[in-house]
């Protein structure tokens, strides 16, 4: 059975990442600032985003090249003696970068979604620099039943979710663009 690397383990990740940097941190005692302990934590928390974003990706990348190469056009590629490199270059890449970049622009939202999600719980980026998820964390302290001021949270949230709709019409744009298999329009 396939072990799938979801979003608790993500999470576990960070957790433990997160631990082990601030006990780097408390032993190197007074000799970082403030701000290099939050550009530590921060680079611990992009490490983590991003080493576990790419697996999915390179999964598909993988699939994709394996059904490029049983196409009938690499065979005849092969047929007639055309280089490994150039057939690479020249018909296994282009029909690649589609799928690469539309992947990369689904991975840009879920990367957002993933650093709001731990700094709205705390253990992403801290509260001096700013971040959609310290804002909605503090928003839902102000949400009360006596002065409930919903728009703190209310904001942050309604960003995220205008940021993640728009960056994934980005990626379907941006797919149909590079798809070498779509018909163009001429206008």
């Amino acid at each position: 059975m396939q072990n799938r690397f979801g979003i608790k383990d993500f999470v576990f990740l960070v957790v433990l990442l997160a631990v082990a940097v601030e006990g780097i941190i408390g032993r190197a005692g007074s000799r970082l600032s403030a701000g290099q302990s939050q550009v530590l934590g921060l680079a611990v928390l992009l490490v983590a985003i991003g080493g576990t974003s790419w697996l999915t990706m390179s999964r598909v990348i993988r699939g994709q090249v394996l059904s490029l190469r049983s196409q009938p056009f690499m065979e005849s590629c092969r047929a007639v003696g055309v280089p490994a490199s150039r057939q690479f270059f020249r018909h296994v890449l282009p029909n690649l970068v589609g799928t690469m970049v539309v992947y990369a622009t689904l991975t840009v939202p879920a990367a957002i979604l993933s650093e709001s999600f731990l700094s709205f719980l705390g253990i992403g980026v801290r509260e001096p620099v700013p971040s959609w998820g310290n804002l909605a964390s503090s928003g839902l302290g102000e949400v009360n039943l006596v002065n409930s001021r919903w728009w703190l949270l209310a904001a942050p949230c309604l960003m995220i979710a205008l940021t993640l709709v728009a960056l994934n019409f980005v990626g379907d744009s941006l797919r149909a663009r590079f798809d070498p298999t779509a018909s163009r329009a001429r206008w």
